[in-house]
């Protein structure tokens, strides 16, 4: 009897060990500000990026990745797979209500950390209640400096650091720590990089680097954007190469995206053009980020993909990775199947609710496009081939058969989501406390 119960204890461990080892650990890393022009890759001639150009040529190069114009509304929809305008509160909130790719996860055996920028409430325990088991945050409980000698949150704890110190470089030290820490366990990692936002200042590894630098006015030139991009991508060949070396690399699925478009006082050198960047505007240059997935054991070659990807997409294609359940709720499709190498079913559509929410500013911009055309709410309506950045709108009057169909098509789209705004978030009192507690 107490024989063959100890060979049940055995074979329940082997099976939950196995299934264990079937898990890839994902980790998520988002830079921030940094859009689609600036990755050599992809067309990029102003920057170097050679680890993630390298993660590129030995994985998925995504072109058609689109998220929202500014920070928040894109961690909002990439956390919980939804549309702004169902759960989009105001700037540097995300409802408590709702559900995380982090609490999804967790619930299906992973170990899960943040670090990085967090800008998602003040609470200190904030992203434990939201399903990180770990953090290592700037802009949590405050917002000190975040670069050279900055202040940093360790699960909440307030923390200093001393003259010399380089906060995207603690950051990633913590990044390193942890895949060792867990690296015999599937583990779930959300990198929100610090870099490549404002403020423009030297790295450790500029010339005019200063270790004795205070304060986030220091400094400051749009000429260190180049240095900050450099410095990015030797903190992901950094994480890269420690994968390696932890023998882990071969099943850990690593993504890479934007959160929203490069600065507009940032013009870039792109395929043989200036490109100014476009943060906080509705056109591309506001929305289209980079996208590149590496994932060893499934990506066996090089791809490039045009499909169109949403930042909602990204909870259900983790959910699936995982193996555990996608909510019902989402309105993210998993590409999933394109990794593997299958056609899946691309999207024929992006849609996007778009608000930023600071101060009083509750404007809303709510548009649909596909690869070719674009229509806005209020009837605008732009042929993206021919006017990829919204110059000139068309004259309805002058559509031609083609034009009117295609615009058809986008019109349902946009139909689908005329009453989906929650009436409770709607509250004018969420703006004037927010616009209280920035002043």
């Amino acid at each position: 009897m107490k024989r063959n119960f100890l060979i049940i204890v055995f074979y329940l461990a082997f099976f939950a060990t196995a299934n264990a080892a079937e898990k890839p650990n994902i980790i998520l890393i988002m830079a921030d500000d940094f859009g689609y022009e600036c990755v050599t890759a992809n067309g990029g001639q102003s920057y170097q990026t050679p680890n993630l150009d390298r993660l590129a040529a030995a994985g998925m190069r995504f072109e058609q990745c689109h998220v929202q114009p500014l920070c928040t509304p894109t961690r909002v929809q990439l956390m919980t797979g939804r549309y702004n305008v169902r759960n989009y509160l105001d700037f540097g909130t995300l409802v408590h209500t709702e559900t995380t790719f982090a609490h999804l996860l967790k619930q299906a055996g992973y170990a899960t950390g943040i670090c990085g920028k967090w800008q998602l409430g003040k609470e200190k325990d904030s992203p434990k209640h939201f399903g990180f088991d770990e953090s290592f945050l700037w802009q949590h409980t405050r917002r000190p400096p975040r670069y050279a000698n900055p202040g940093l949150e360790h699960n909440g704890e307030e923390k200093e650091f001393p003259e010399g110190s380089y906060g995207p470089k603690l950051v990633n030290d913590f990044v390193l720590d942890f895949v060792a820490r867990h690296k015999a366990q599937p583990f779930f990692l959300y990198y929100p990089m610090m870099l490549t936002h404002s403020p423009f200042q030297p790295t450790p590894d500029s010339a005019n680097w200063d270790p004795k630098g205070k304060g986030e006015n220091v400094n400051k030139k749009e000429k260190h954007f180049a240095d900050m991009t450099a410095y990015m991508d030797k903190m992901i060949g950094h994480l890269d190469a420690k994968l390696g070396e932890l023998g882990i690399r071969e099943n850990t699925l690593l993504l890479f995206i934007g959160d929203n478009g490069t600065l507009p006082s940032i013009t870039s050198r792109f395929a043989e053009t200036d490109y100014k960047g476009g943060k906080g505007t509705t056109t591309r240059r506001g929305h289209h980020v980079p996208m590149i997935v590496n994932w060893p054991a499934v990506i066996k070659k090089s791809r490039v993909s045009r499909d169109l990807i949403s930042s909602t997409d990204f909870l259900p294609t983790l959910c699936e990775a995982a193996g555990t359940k996608v909510p019902i709720n989402v309105d993210g499709l998993s590409f999933l199947p394109q990794l593997r190498g299958e056609r899946g079913a691309p999207r024929e559509w992006l849609y996007h609710w778009y608000s930023p929410r600071q101060s009083k500013d509750a404007t809303v911009s709510e548009f649909v496009f596909d690869h070719d055309h674009k229509l806005y709410r209020d009837g605008k309506f732009f042929d993206l081939k021919s006017d990829p950045f919204e110059n000139k709108p068309l004259n309805p009057a002058t559509l031609t058969e083609n034009k009117t169909t295609a615009r058809g098509k986008l019109q349902v789209a946009l139909d689908k989501f005329r009453d989906a705004r929650p009436a409770e978030l709607e509250r004018p009192i969420n703006l004037e406390n927010k616009a209280e507690k920035k002043a």
